[in-house]
């Protein structure tokens, strides 16, 4: 009992950690104040991502190609998204979390939609559910936002249909195609959507889209005008797998740091530097002497 004064004095003087919602998103987006979203795909880098008060965090489907190896995206699985979600959660409780829906966990049917985004919602935590759309799945977006799920909607090039758009290709160049982009960028705020994502829009098209929502609305190399900004983590550091757009910035090369390091270490233990005396421990004399005189006899 003497301990609970010194350990409630200790808990009220911790700064409290304010939580970014689509709340705080939304006021933002009102007061021109711009926001910024990484790619993250685990506990650490999330811990440090919170540290430099980064607003929000996706964890995309981007995962089957940096961390995993893939040549698309396709291959990410719900479990396997849940469950880093999840990681990503336990790093940065104060982000808004935005987890990526994979491929076919959505576009079949209303129900399997609803049913998997209630898992990123409950097991992983999310703050919201993003999904790859176009016009024609504005039902399934209007069946999650009445099933009480928050959905970002994803617009222009959309990384799970490059089959169909034969690669990774800029969209809405022309007149016709723009004002497709901008058309479902309408029906989606119609249907419910919490937030716009665009990906690989020309930069007219993404200030137009912007400036006529209310709706907080991230780009990803579709110009400067958009409330929010996301780029893949291992694009902007250099490291890993992937396709990083061209226009990328790049604010750290971890390849050259890591390849140094792992070279180093080999170097090491190749030339018997490692492990060095500080490296390991030694038994206490005593212990040693005891040790080999039980070893010695046997008992």
């Amino acid at each position: 009992m003497l301990l609970y004064p010194k350990l409630r004095a200790i808990l009220y003087s911790m700064p409290k950690l304010t939580k970014t919602t689509i709340a705080t998103l939304r006021a933002r987006k009102r007061e021109n104040q711009k926001f910024a979203v990484l790619t993250c795909y685990d506990y650490a880098n999330a811990k440090i991502m919170q540290q430099v008060n980064l607003e929000a965090i996706l964890v995309g489907d981007t995962y089957a190609e940096v961390c995993l190896g893939h040549d698309t995206t396709l291959p990410a699985t719900v479990d396997h998204l849940v469950t880093i979600t999840a990681a990503v959660r336990r790093g940065a409780p104060g982000v808004f979390l935005i987890g990526d829906m994979p491929y076919l966990s959505y576009q079949v049917t209303a129900e399997d939609a609803i049913r998997n985004a209630g898992r990123f919602m409950v097991e992983a935590g999310c703050d919201c559910v993003k999904v790859e759309v176009d016009r024609r799945h504005a039902d399934t977006v209007s069946a999650m936002t009445r099933a009480s799920i928050p959905v970002m909607t994803h617009l222009g090039l959309c990384p799970q249909s490059i089959r169909q758009m034969g690669g990774y290709k800029l969209q809405g160049t022309t007149a016709e195609t723009a004002q497709a982009i901008i058309e479902d960028a309408r029906i989606m705020e119609d249907a419910g959507a919490c937030a716009l994502l665009l990906e690989g829009v020309p930069n007219e098209v993404a200030r137009h889209i912007t400036e006529s929502t209310d709706l907080p609305v991230i780009g990803i190399v579709s110009g400067p005008h958009t409330d929010g900004q996301v780029l893949v983590m291992h694009d902007i550091l250099g490291y890993g797998g992937g396709h990083p757009p061209k226009h990328i910035k790049q604010y750290a090369n971890l390849h050259d740091i890591l390849t140094g390091a792992f070279g180093g270490f080999v170097n090491d233990v190749h030339s018997g530097e490692f492990p060095a005396r500080n490296n390991y421990s030694n038994l206490a004399e005593k212990e040693w002497s005891s040790l080999q005189k039980k070893l010695d006899t046997g008992s």
